[in-house]
């Protein structure tokens, strides 16, 4: 199991100085939608200079476009870019193949995506798929992995990643659902002590491995 930083709604100075706190804690980084937004792809580009040797995901959540977004963020520095699955498949599917170009991944975030139509997302074997609890449901239900059951039972032998208010009070839902990448943000980055949080987190992610 690894853990993604996820960044967002603050400054790249922010960014780069809470990566530094937890450097040693966490595994993958995301750029955040909001980042990315903010300060354009060179969000992306700032990230990878200062932590070449983490992989970096660009949370693009590409609806259309494609080829083009795919480019400008992997020539940026990002390893994985995020598309949506509610995209056209065309979408998807160009995002994929610019990815295979590059030696590079794309997690295809299923924010809204309906079971009807996970099996023909799930035919792209490459891809990791995230499931995804979106912030404004985050404020007003948490997060309740009773939701995605429907889902996990098409997941086996898939490469999947679980974001959305991830903390410590809901780690042992993730742990029941054990997927390959969990996706952790304010519970790290709003902490006061932002490395000892990590490291909490850290700790009982491998605890539960232990005994899982």
């Amino acid at each position: 199991m690894y853990i993604q930083l996820a960044l967002d709604r603050m400054t790249m100075d922010e960014a780069i100085h809470v990566t530094e706190e937890v450097y040693h804690e966490i595994d993958w980084i995301e750029v955040g939608t909001s980042l990315i937004k903010e300060y354009g792809v060179q969000s992306i580009e700032r990230l990878k200079k200062e932590f070449p040797n983490k992989l970096l995901v660009a949370d693009m959540k590409t609806m259309d476009n494609a080829a083009y977004e795919c480019q400008m963020c992997f020539e940026a520095g990002a390893d994985i870019m995020t598309a949506m699955g509610v995209a056209p498949n065309i979408t998807v599917k160009t995002c994929l193949d610019e990815a295979k170009k590059r030696k590079k991944r794309v997690m295809i975030d299923l924010l809204n995506v309906h079971e009807t139509l996970l099996p023909s997302l799930l035919e792209y074997k490459e891809a990791i798929f995230c499931l995804h609890v979106s912030k404004d449901e985050q404020e007003l239900f948490g997060f309740n992995a009773a939701r995605f059951p429907m889902f996990l039972e098409e997941m086996q032998g898939r490469t999947w990643a679980i974001a959305g208010g991830i903390s410590l009070d809901s780690l042992d839902m993730v742990k029941q659902l054990q997927p390959y990448v969990v996706i952790i943000g304010s519970a790290i980055t709003k902490a006061e002590n932002k490395q000892k949080a990590a490291q909490t987190l850290k700790q009982a992610i491998f605890a539960r491995r232990s005994h899982g």
